[in-house]
């Protein structure tokens, strides 16, 4: 994958409202995002009744518990068809993140091109197997993980039919929003133990400079979430990029990756017009007349480089003029 891989993520910020969804998928397009991902979920089977919301949930919401919370954040079955054909009406992929089983089957049979692990699932041992059953492609986010539980949820997704090199691990830091201290992206490097097909990064903190960051030091997939509006209310709204954002950190992802190039040290096309202009040559420093010995006193270096390299100054000092020259000449 050489170009990154951007998810716009809408995630729950359609407030389970269809039509803003769909506004967000139109969004998410014209922002030039490759993805746009949404939550499927059956709330009573994702958490008990008596599950308390974090301490961001708490802040941005007026719901006493997760179940309570998640009931007005679901999308119905029968909505995902529309969801679908409006990213192909765009030309953006879709993708949505289950959190059961049953989530596991429904998405099954909309044939996404990965399948979307959260870092909250990353300890669930029949979720993993359940989705490696499943034979696509995995991107898995790494929150509130050691390396030693992203090892072990790879390995069960190895052993039930997943290819490593059809895993890619996002390194995450799951508060919203994230500190910058707490971002740890170097932590995104050292997954590279483990031997994914490629690394991420799932990003949760304001603004766009740490996404680019990451692109910078090698992440093949980012993940954002964005809104319509942050003042809507809802969980995550807060800490989602606005989509005039999202547009401007996608432009800038793309210039990230130009920039990047490659590891080749070579003479590139833009510079190699600028060679003759900047370096230089061996010129006469003062008349010299045929038949003189080339000294360090009548030799100089000087701008255009198109005569004989400085780089020979030794193999010239010494040797004879076949002509006469004339101060500031190329030898």
């Amino acid at each position: 994958m050489n170009r990154t891989i951007i998810i716009a993520e809408a995630g729950v910020n359609h407030n389970g409202d269809i039509e803003l969804a769909l506004r967000m998928i139109d969004d998410a397009a014209k922002a030039g995002a490759d993805y746009v991902k949404f939550q499927t979920f059956n709330p009573a089977k994702l958490v008990t009744a008596t599950a308390s919301t974090a301490d961001y949930q708490q802040r941005n919401t007026a719901a006493n518990n997760q179940l309570e919370m998640l009931t007005k954040l679901q999308l119905r079955e029968s909505d995902y068809p529309l969801l679908v054909e409006r990213c192909h009406q765009h030309g953006i992929g879709f993708l949505s993140t289950p959190f059961d089983l049953e989530a596991i089957d429904f998405l099954a049979t909309l044939h996404m091109d990965y399948w979307k692990i959260p870092s909250g699932e990353i300890t669930n041992l029949p979720y993993l197997r359940h989705i490696a059953r499943k034979h696509g492609r995995v991107i898995m986010s790494t929150g509130m993980s050691t390396l030693h539980e992203v090892k072990m949820a790879m390995e069960v997704l190895t052993e039930n039919g997943v290819s490593s090199s059809d895993i890619t691990l996002l390194h995450c830091t799951t508060q919203y929003p994230t500190p910058y201290d707490s971002v740890n992206l170097r932590a995104m490097l050292t997954l590279q133990q483990l031997q994914p097909g490629a690394i991420g990064y799932s990003d949760h903190t304001q603004g766009i400079f740490v996404p680019l960051t990451a692109v910078a030091m090698g992440a093949k997939v980012i993940e954002k979430h964005f809104t319509l509006d942050r003042n809507l209310p809802g969980p995550d709204h807060k800490a989602s990029l606005t989509c005039d954002e999202l547009s401007e950190m996608v432009s800038k992802i793309r210039i990230v990756e130009a920039v990047m190039g490659s590891r080749e040290k070579i003479v590139t096309d833009a510079e190699a017009p600028n060679i003759n202009v900047a370096r230089k040559s061996i010129v006469a420093a003062k008349a010299i007349k045929k038949g003189e010995r080339f000294t360090q006193d009548n030799l100089t270096v000087k701008r255009p480089g198109t005569g004989i390299s400085p780089m020979e100054w030794d193999n010239v000092i010494g040797t004879t003029a076949m002509r006469d020259y004339e101060p500031d000449q190329l030898i």
